[in-house]
């Protein structure tokens, strides 16, 4: 019998989207194949202090409600070069091990990249992007810039840092029009995204989204279908059939998302012909590998009347809610939840042997 592989579940997290990294890591505990991996779950809290949960039974029950983590006592850490074992920070016992990890951590501290250098030391095996694709994928500032430079069409767009002049309602229309988008840099999840149709919505808008970071996007109101697609893959990477979201909110705000059950329609497949799923499905896959992106990302784009494909982001720890659009793209491509669950894991152990032969010193 082939031993099992060890998955460390990895979730909870300092971020505005703790909740739904929950939400995520509790459908994909109910979805792993459990004949091939057993799972070993790691909770972090909003403070950042890790500890092993003992079971599932917080996660997994349900509810409207949002799920809350328990916060323990016990810490435990990954520390360099630990080939996977799980060390008790206060007895310095080890407490477990894992083979790999799936970080389903959301936003901040968890999907920009933090979290996988800190598994690149501790020499694990992980899911997902790397440290790379991770951060230029979370900073919406560089990633637009990083497309932009590739020729991928993207909303026009500014900067503005926390210790910057702030432009007025006024500048900021002459150059956009109205209304505006105004979204923190680096989160996910809609988390403190507005859109401003008068001068106290943008300035409402603006403090809002410095809550949440020390530098805030302004952009200009694309008109169009939301269209998302499904990526999967390390240098080959594959994409799924597009998907289109009908928002009955203002936009597909976070509560539209998770709070609102009838936030927004889901059409997959969308109702596209073919030669513009073609194309979203082209841009999606040259979006992923421009951001250096590995494993899974969902790319959100909007289909213009006119026919054009303009990129509005990549995520590279979608949400794996059961409503979520990464894993029921694939479900609709034909890939399993636990399929996808399974491929991940492979791709991320894939990736790993790939880079261990790489040399690390020079005159080896």
């Amino acid at each position: 019998m082939t031993k099992k592989l060890k998955v460390g579940i990895l979730f909870g997290g300092k971020s505005a989207e703790h909740e739904i990294s929950l939400i995520s890591a509790r459908n994909v505990i109910e979805a792993i194949d459990r004949d091939r991996f057993d799972v070993v779950l790691i909770g972090i809290d909003k403070a950042g202090h890790w500890f092993l949960a003992d079971g599932a039974q917080q996660l997994l029950a349900k509810g409207k409600e949002l799920p809350t983590l328990k916060v323990a006592r016990e810490g435990v850490a990954l520390v360099p070069e630990c080939n996977g074992e799980i060390t008790d920070l206060t007895t310095k016992d080890v407490r477990g091990s894992v083979d790999v990890v799936f970080p389903i951590l959301h936003g901040t501290c968890g999907e920009d990249g933090t979290v996988q250098g800190l598994l690149k030391l501790a020499d694990v095996p992980f899911v997902g992007a790397g440290v790379l694709g991770s951060s230029v994928g979370m900073d919406k500032d560089v990633m637009k810039r990083l497309l932009r430079d590739a020729g991928i069409p993207i909303a026009d767009f500014i900067t503005v840092h926390w210790n910057e002049e702030i432009p007025t309602y006024d500048e900021a229309t002459k150059k956009f029009g109205t209304p505006l988008f105004i979204k923190p840099s680096n989160l996910g999840s809609s988390v403190g995204i507005a859109k401003a149709k008068n001068e106290e919505e943008y300035v409402n808008a603006v403090r809002d989204a410095f809550r949440y970071d020390t530098k805030i996007i302004i952009e200009e109101c694309l008109h169009g279908r939301e269209i998302e697609c499904a990526v999967l893959g390390n240098e080959n990477p594959q994409a799924s059939v597009p998907g289109e979201i009908i928002p009955n909110h203002e936009f597909y705000s976070y509560e539209a998302k998770y709070l609102d059950e009838d936030g927004a329609g889901l059409e997959i497949p969308a109702k596209l012909d073919e030669a513009t799923t073609k194309r979203v499905q082209e841009m999606a896959v040259k979006t992923f590998k421009v951001l250096s992106c590995e494993g899974m990302g969902r790319v959100d784009t909007f289909v213009k009347p006119n026919g054009e494909i303009v990129v509005n982001e990549i995520n590279t720890i979608p949400g794996f809610t059961k409503i979520s659009m990464y894993p029921k793209l694939w479900e609709a491509s034909g890939v399993s939840y636990t399929e996808l669950i399974t491929k991940l894991v492979e791709l991320a152990i894939e990736r790993f042997e790939r880079e261990k032969k790489i040399k690390m010193s020079y005159g080896d």
